[in-house]
């Protein structure tokens, strides 16, 4: 046995370690304050150098159908008022129709708006203006045709619980700049219907990529104040007890 090593760790109390270690601990505080200052990404790194900063996103529930916004239909207004083909409703569920529905076109009408001709409704005289500014996705589509299950779907890529959202996705991702304040925070203006705190569930990732609600009246963020009847001192009475 090393004689030397055996009596350098009896001697060393936790003053001498402290003492010696002291500036080991420094320097990974340093090094960490100045990543934060440099704009760091708190959290895993992207395999690329993202150049979106922040994502805003809103959710519309209950919103008029884009059929009757920027998505029209040529070939449903030729259907208008009559039964629907057997072929899209043959062995299949609805939980809102009975029997065999007529078809319903929408009552806007279109104009092509912009250098990209992008069709916009009557609805919509101002958003025209600006239609070149605007990218529409119209190659999604699903089979969900209740509001939990497809919201669900818009959010996480499924129509059932325990996946994370896209704005988990997205903190996921680009990380947070800043390491006190939640990177992904969810503003409510009413009531959620349809599939709730779901929609920013972060699923299988990590809680750190968990949506935040924001409420509008009382605390804003639920359980970052003590109750009515604790004081912030009153915490602290266990530990020196201890």
């Amino acid at each position: 046995m090393d004689t030397d090593a055996t009596t350098a760790v009896a001697e060393m109390t936790r003053r001498n370690f402290l003492r010696r270690t002291g500036l080991g601990f420094g320097a990974a505080m340093l090094g960490s304050l100045l990543a934060e200052g440099a704009g760091t990404s708190i959290g895993p790194r992207p395999h690329f150098a993202p150049r979106a900063r922040r994502v805003i996103y809103i959710h519309l529930i209950g919103a008029p159908s884009q059929l009757d916004l920027f998505d029209p239909k040529p070939e449903l207004d030729k259907w208008d008022g009559r039964p629907c083909p057997e072929e899209f409703i043959a062995g299949k569920r609805f939980a809102f129709l009975r029997g065999h529905p007529n078809l319903a076109a929408s009552r806007y009408a279109f104009q092509n708006c912009g250098r990209s001709g992008a069709p916009f409704s009557e609805l919509l005289p101002h958003l025209g203006q600006v239609a070149d500014e605007l990218c529409f996705i119209r190659s999604l589509q699903t089979d969900e045709f209740n509001h939990a299950p497809a919201q669900l779907f818009l959010h996480t890529g499924f129509g059932r619980l325990g996946r994370p959202g896209f704005g988990s996705w997205v903190t996921y991702g680009l990380g947070s700049e800043n390491r006190d304040l939640p990177s992904y925070v969810v503003l409510q203006s009413g009531p959620l219907a349809g599939a709730g705190a779901n929609l920013w569930n972060a699923g299988f990732l990590p809680t750190v990529h968990q949506g935040i609600p924001f409420r509008a009246g009382g605390e804003p963020v639920y359980y970052l104040n003590n109750p009515a009847d604790r004081e912030r001192a009153d915490q602290r009475v266990p530990r020196r007890g201890r």
